[in-house]
């Protein structure tokens, strides 16, 4: 491994730059990964890119030696993979790694799916991201270093489930970033379910206990996008979400997202001088190079003025009122 034990007591951001300007090829002659994880180590489906695994153990390491986390298992994610196989199936890119279990877990999860401005078009596709920033409102994903916060359920609304009708509580797993992706509480970045529920009428319940003043509660239809995107935050299935708020709901740990800036422009340098990422150094999904020709990371500094200024043309609206339930 091109982090050794003895840069251990270097701050995080040496250690990510550290990894980012070694070789990628070195990532592969690790000597001190498991050999039961160095066996999900790869870049075929299911496994963990060398690099994405590498910057995630030096995070979680960094944490648990300096008494930030005391959790068994940590998180990453590879936002540089697909997210959906050509028959439609989600296909996985968010890592659950306990080392002392000894147990890897490879699941599905959504990406930022942007916007498309006037001034700017950093919108992203269905299957693969091209665009990323740290921008409030961008509704895009940041690479880089996290470590889990509490956990928020929130009532969204009533669905109808068989002859009844249900209340749909969602859990939000809050994430807070360090350097670049500091502002995730500004954000409001975390982890959630991929589902949301489309609302459709207010309901006449003055029995529950989501009840508004007037006795009424939004009535709506559930919507599942495990296979999709997200508004930035990390979106997953319903047995993952589980797992994961299992995990580490009330006990921190670390989640790595791949890739950083850094790594999103060294990528794009390295492209526009006629080499692939692989001949740079560097890592990127070959697949989704081939869907996205040169990935973009879009400063918060160029992209903020942007948001706000569209934010501040949009017409006023008034307050939603939903139709009454017939």
């Amino acid at each position: 491994m091109f982090l050794t034990s003895s840069l251990r007591n270097v701050g995080l951001s040496a250690l990510v730059v550290a990894t980012l300007s070694a070789p990628l090829a070195a990532a592969n002659s690790s000597t001190d990964i498991p050999k039961w994880l160095n066996k999900h180590v790869g870049t075929d489906d299911g496994k963990i890119a060398p690099v994405v695994l590498q910057r995630a153990r030096a995070l979680y390491q960094e944490k648990r030696r300096t008494g930030g986390i005391k959790n068994d298992c940590y998180f990453a994610m590879d936002a540089t993979r697909p997210s959906t196989a050509s028959n439609g199936s989600a296909l996985p890119r968010f890592y659950v790694i306990c080392e002392k279990a000894k147990t890897f877990k490879a699941v599905s999860s959504g990406y930022g799916n942007g916007r498309k401005l006037a001034k700017a078009n950093f919108s992203n596709g269905r299957q693969c991201a091209r665009n990323f920033s740290n921008a409030e409102g961008s509704k895009l994903t940041s690479g880089g270093a996290y470590v889990t916060a509490e956990s928020r359920t929130s009532f969204k609304g009533y669905y109808q489930s068989g002859s009844g009708k249900k209340p749909f509580l969602r859990t939000f797993l809050l994430f807070d970033g360090e350097g670049e992706t500091s502002n995730a509480r500004e954000r409001a970045i975390g982890g959630h379910r991929a589902m949301f529920l489309r609302w459709q009428c207010r309901m006449e319940k003055p029995q529950s206990t989501h009840a508004d003043a007037d006795g009424f509660v939004p009535f709506g239809k559930l919507v599942e996008y495990t296979s999709g995107r997200s508004n930035g935050c990390t979106t997953w299935s319903k047995p993952a979400t589980q797992d994961i708020l299992k995990i580490a709901d009330g006990n921190p740990t670390t989640l790595y997202i791949y890739p950083s800036s850094k790594d999103i422009n060294a990528v794009a340098k390295a492209i526009q001088r006629g080499k692939s990422p692989q001949q740079a150094g560097h890592y990127w999904n070959a697949g989704c190079l081939k869907t996205i020709g040169v990935p973009k990371f879009w400063p918060k500094k160029t992209l903020q003025p942007i948001i706000n200024e569209w934010r501040d043309s949009l017409p006023k609206q008034p307050p939603l009122e939903l139709p009454l339930c017939k």
